[in-house]
């Protein structure tokens, strides 16, 4: 079932997961609202979006901020005319042993990953509420939100803070018609596994691109996996098709966390 004609906001839509998602929104039949700091990767982003014939706009926006956040939604349903499909998708990693972390490096990474998630939620169910519709909310969890990985412990206790937060969620907004849901990625090849690979390699002496292998091996379906595989199912949550699904937050990493 389509999309076609719903209108959805996406953070950290300039590139990597949140680009493909963004496209494969629009490919669907949404109109996008663009929300990153990053304005140069945000306007190509909305250039594809509108040459597949669909409306964008560009939002710049900080996720840390609340008041940011609040005006994010509110200025995509000013310029797009509706407001229905919320993805917090933006978040940041952090490669350090757990022995070696300070207070200062708790900070960032819960402000992007988890405040952010949090205020997205917020916003997304109070506009959902105050236009009295239902809607969508979707957020970026990880495979490191069902296993804790070494040299990822605090990274992988942020994404666990959004199952919880997601679960939550879905049981205050359930009344109102709001589903909440995250989705799991696993090994996926863009810039942050890039990061990844390379502190892995300053920390542990591997060679640049051994963690990388060591655990695309691990996947079952036997390659590591794409923004697009991801985006694929982060529109199914969009979608009528898993109007009956709330508070879940399925893996979807080619077979290498079960659960």
């Amino acid at each position: 079932m389509s999309i076609k004609g719903k209108i959805a906001l996406v953070t950290g839509a300039g590139q990597g997961i949140g680009r493909a998602i963004t496209l494969r929104l629009a490919r669907d039949g949404a109109d996008i609202a663009l929300a990153d700091l990053n304005d140069d990767l945000m306007k190509g982003v909305a250039d594809e979006v509108r040459a597949l014939g669909r409306k964008a706009t560009v939002i710049k926006t900080d996720v840390t901020d609340r008041d940011a956040v609040y005006a994010a939604v509110d200025q995509a349903e000013t310029d797009l005319g509706g407001f229905d499909i919320m993805v917090n998708n933006a978040g940041i990693a952090q490669v350090k042993a757990l022995d070696e972390v300070m207070p200062e490096d708790m900070v960032d990474i819960y402000r992007v990953n988890v405040d952010g998630v949090l205020w997205g939620i917020q916003a997304a169910a109070r506009k959902f509420r105050a236009r009295k519709q239902t809607g969508k909310i979707i957020n970026a969890a990880s495979i490191a939100g069902h296993d804790g990985f070494e040299m990822l412990g605090v990274y992988s206790s942020t994404k666990f803070a959004v199952r919880g937060l997601t679960q939550a969620a879905a049981k205050e907004y359930a009344a109102h018609g709001i589903t909440v849901n995250a989705y799991c990625p696993g090994i996926v090849g863009t810039d942050m596994w890039v990061e990844i690979d390379q502190r892995f390699a300053d920390i542990t002496g591997a060679a640049v691109g051994e963690t990388f292998k060591k655990y695309v091996d691990g996947i079952a379906l036997g390659r590591a996996q794409t923004p697009e595989d991801v985006a694929a199912f982060v529109s199914f949550l969009a979608g009528p098709d898993s109007d009956y699904m709330t508070g879940q937050a399925p893996l979807i990493d080619g077979g290498l966390v079960y659960r």
